[in-house]
Order: C-alpha cells, then structure tokens, then sequence
C-alpha cells in the first residue's frame, strides 16, 4: 500500500517515527526549488545556444518555470535533463567544470574503483580518476581518527560553481554506495560557499548534516568503512550507469537528516494537523530542542510541513481529484486558503498548475 494512503492512530506516531530512524524507507514525496537547479540552468546557458537550453527545458517541462523563481523541480525532471544535456552535449558533467568531461568518462571511473581491495581504496581511486580529469580542482582523500573524508579543492584563482561542488561530492557517495550494495550514511557535509536560501533542499541530496562556507567542500564517512570489501561486479555496472544519475543523485536515508525524517513521519502518519510539539513527543526531545535543530539545519517545522503540503497537492493535482478534496486532504479549512498558499509555493494557482501538468 502506498505509504500516503497508510492511516496511523495518533499513539502509533512516536514508534513509527523510531522505526524509520532505523532503517531506509521508500523515497519521500519528491521535488527540490527552482533555485537549486538554476546554477545548473545558469551554466547550461554559458555552455549551448539559447535555442538548445529551450528545447532542454520544453522537453522536460521546466520551460513554464522560467521566471517564476518559487517553482518546484521534481526528481524525474532532473534525471531527465541529465539525460538529455549529457547525451546531446557529450559532456556528463554538462559544463559545469572548466573542462568537458566527456562521454564514456563515468564508464571508465566505475570501471577503475571496482578493481579496488576496499573502500577506501576505492575512494583513493575516484580522487586521482578526477585529478587526472579537473584542471582548477584537486580531490584529495584524508584519514582522520575517526572519519574518511573526502576533499574538493579549488586552485587559488578557481572559480566556483556550488552546483558542480554538490553533484561531484554526491556522485563520490553515489559510487561508494553502490560499490558496497548500500547506501553508506554520512557523518557530515561541508560546502566552501555560502549558505543558500534554499539549503533546506539539500537533506533530500546528502543524508548527513550539512555545514556551509568551509575551507574545502567534502564529505566524511566513518572511518572503519573504509575496511568494506567491494561486492558490486562488472555485471552491476551497466545497469547502474542507465539508470544515472538517479541511483546516485538522491538519498533514501532518513537517519541523519532530521528534516527528512519529520517529513517522512508526517507523510506515514497522514497528518497534516500534526504540530510541532507532536513531533517534538514523537521524537522523545522538547519543543525548543526540535526548533533549535531544526533552525542549525536552516528550516522550521512549519517549513518542512508546507514542503510535504505542496508535493502532496502538487502530486494529486496531477490526477482527476477535486481540488476542494484536495485542500481539505493536505490539511487546509478553505479550498480560498488553499489557492493562497499553494501560490506563495509555487507561483501558480492550483488551476494554472493542473492546466499545465495535464497538457
């Protein structure tokens, strides 16, 4: 049964809540902020004719978002233009470094790390594979007493893209993860820019807390994971690259990331009336506990409860439901304060949004 259709009583919240914080669970309701991608966008429009970056976006459905700055990217309309821009461009990381990367390159690196002894053999494998690729970046694998941690760091006069800093960190998780046949949780993230206005989009990437303007962008593991034999196989590594960037892009941990895991007790429990001192009883912590991780993660229950609202209003707008079922089913009093909030989301009226999903 699909878990948005699964009716919980309210005394079975706090043990579902613990159940989850214990194993990976099938993937949230899924969509990322325009904003996330638009760096993407940006130098998508630096790299092909402006004709070509149109016909991407009509293609994936992401030409009716240009210049609403609040939409919602769903994850299929990412992999989708990964697939579109890394064919018709020849370049798999789609212009976001200074050099193209061009295509076959994936193949070799997967290729390369399944010969490793271990994970960290791996990963010492995947560090030179891009140092040999990347003219202003180096990669660079260190040990520390407790963690493995993998560094990307740019040359002096580098310039930055955020953007390709998240998906080459993620594509390093995403290949670990694969080699070892499970996804490997994190113990933290850094990032050497800034935090964005919408960091809350990137629990859904990275399941670790995330940490911005740091001297290096990286990632860490436990160090005694490094020992992990690999178990992924030559016959494994087809699949996994038809299938890129989706097995590698996006995270179905909920363990340690907080906003993903109110997310996804919301979502099981079906309960739009639930309130911060709900959650707060579920996860056995107080409520001012809850809202000071919470804010360290840079969002809000409320925020992360509206986020649930709108992929939920935004999946059944898809379909032939009611859009006054719709607002009563995603917690709203009013279909009228339902058209308020979904278009301070979205930038769209439900009506202009159900318009332009069913053609």
């Amino acid at each position: 049964m699909a878990c948005a259709d699964r009716k919980f009583a309210k005394s079975d919240i706090r043990s579902d809540c613990r159940t989850m914080s214990i194993q990976p669970t099938q993937p949230v309701l899924p969509t990322v902020s325009q904003e996330f991608i638009q760096e993407w966008l940006d130098a998508l429009h630096g790299y092909c004719p402006a004709s070509q970056v149109d016909d991407f976006l009509t293609r994936t459905g992401l030409n009716a978002l240009a210049g609403q700055g609040r939409g919602r990217v769903t994850h299929d309309q990412i992999v989708r233009l990964y697939h579109i821009v890394a064919v018709e461009t020849g370049d798999e990381m789609m212009g976001l470094w200074s050099r193209t990367i061009r295509h076959g390159a994936l193949k070799l690196l997967c290729c390369s790390v399944l010969g490793a002894s271990s994970l960290a053999a791996a990963m010492h494998r995947f560090a030179t594979f891009w140092n040999l690729l990347l003219d202003d970046h180096s990669l660079r694998l260190s040990e520390g007493r407790q963690t493995l941690r993998l560094h990307l760091e740019p040359s002096s006069d580098a310039q930055i893209s955020p953007f390709g800093h998240v998906l080459l960190l993620k594509l390093a998780h995403g290949v670990a993860s694969w080699l070892v046949r499970r996804e490997l949780p994190l113990t933290r993230v850094g990032f050497t820019f800034v935090r964005p206005d919408f960091a809350a989009d990137y629990p859904v990437l990275f399941p670790a807390p995330i940490q911005f303007d740091q001297s290096t962008s990286s990632i860490s593991f436990v160090k005694s994971l490094g020992d992990l034999p690999i178990s992924a196989s030559e016959a494994d590594m087809q699949p996994f690259l038809q299938r890129a960037p989706r097995d590698w892009i996006f995270t179905s941990f909920r363990e340690h990331a907080l906003p993903l895991q109110l997310r996804e007790m919301l979502l099981l429990s079906d309960r739009m009336g639930s309130t911060l001192n709900d959650a707060a009883l579920a996860l056995n912590i107080t409520p001012r506990t809850l809202i000071r991780q919470l804010k360290a993660e840079g969002t809000s229950f409320q925020a992360i409860k509206d986020g649930l609202r709108c992929d939920l209003a935004m999946r059944d707008l898809a379909s032939p439901k009611n859009i006054e079922a719709i607002s009563q089913d995603v917690g709203f009093a009013s279909p009228a304060s339902f058209h308020r909030a979904f278009r301070g989301w979205t930038g769209e009226t439900p009506g202009q949004f159900r318009r332009r999903v069913r053609g």
